[in-house]
């Protein structure tokens, strides 16, 4: 079933009675280049193993169940029950695909990769509303033994954060955590005029290749992303004093300084200007740096 036309997709809601919901993030792919270009982002080739989360009417789902054909699998994650009929009709007979009703927030992922691919590694792709972005992104990197490739359509404002390098405006703590975690490649631009009904926003779609170990070193990784988020907490403050004032960082002033001079960082510099490599440098204990001085 050709489900590429805003026609084709207002035909499948009316027979069955639905409208798009904003609570769900529900805007409609109904462009084939798009598509095209979503399953070639996530590199899908006959035999793949596919989470799809956020199957909506099965538009993407078919596609990367031809794509995976003859002894590949898809497995398509739907919060939204009301659209299971219409599932049942565009792929229900596809032999590929499951449909899996359920929430991506509220998985136990270990178990549920397990029960839908055995051992086999998996190619994640999404269409994901804003306001689960961070949340399922992270969820998914800690799958990364299980997941070769994470490819996400999101807004466009997010795929810069997620792509974005030091220095820059869009560059924040959403970048260290993916950048530290996969390797970030923005694919595409995706215009807001291919979806039914059209969103506010453009969209891109996002490659995420997850490190087996991350790309740089660091003793304690809960420290680690405690001084980035101290450190993006108030973009507008000096380190010392982002640093020295962030109440879960803990940190006295007198810690926060001696921190930034074991890792040869000016104290007056502010967060976004600092590399993967430099927070690495600067998340040690300020009484271990003073130790290794002595």
């Amino acid at each position: 079933m050709n489900l590429s036309s805003p026609a084709a997709v207002s035909a499948l809601l009316k027979r069955h009675d639905l409208r798009p919901r904003r609570r769900f993030g529900q805007n409609f792919l109904v462009d084939g280049n798009t598509l095209a270009k979503i399953v070639a982002a996530g590199q899908v080739q006959p035999g793949d193993c596919v989470l799809e989360i956020g199957a909506g009417l099965g538009v993407l789902t078919a596609a990367l169940a031809e794509a995976v054909t003859p002894t590949g699998r898809v497995a398509a994650l739907e919060i939204d029950t009301d659209l299971l009929p219409a599932l049942e009709e565009t792929v229900g007979p596809l032999a590929q695909v499951t449909v899996v009703p359920g929430d991506a927030m509220a998985l136990d992922w270990p178990a549920f990769l397990t029960q839908q691919f055995g051992d086999a590694p998996v190619r994640a792709i999404a269409n994901i509303p804003y306001n689960i972005t961070t949340p399922l992104l992270a969820a998914l990197l800690e799958q990364r033994n299980r997941l070769v490739c994470i490819v996400l359509l999101v807004q466009k404002e997010v795929a810069m954060r997620l792509a974005a390098k030091a220095g820059t405006s869009d560059y924040g703590a959403l970048s260290v955590f993916a950048q530290f975690h996969s390797k970030v490649e923005t694919v595409g631009i995706v215009s807001r005029r291919v979806f039914f009904p059209a969103p506010d926003v453009d969209s891109a779609i996002v490659r995420l290749t997850p490190h087996l170990t991350p790309i740089v070193s660091v003793a304690d990784e809960t420290l680690f992303f405690a001084v980035v988020r101290a450190a993006f907490g108030q973009r507008r403050k000096a380190l010392l004093n982002a640093l020295s004032g962030d109440p879960a960082l803990d940190w006295t002033r007198e810690q926060a300084a001696s921190a930034l001079e074991n890792a040869a960082i000016d104290p007056g510099r502010r967060g976004e200007t600092l590399t993967l490599e430099e927070f690495a440098r600067l998340a040690v204990l300020p009484e271990a740096a003073s130790q290794s001085r002595e």
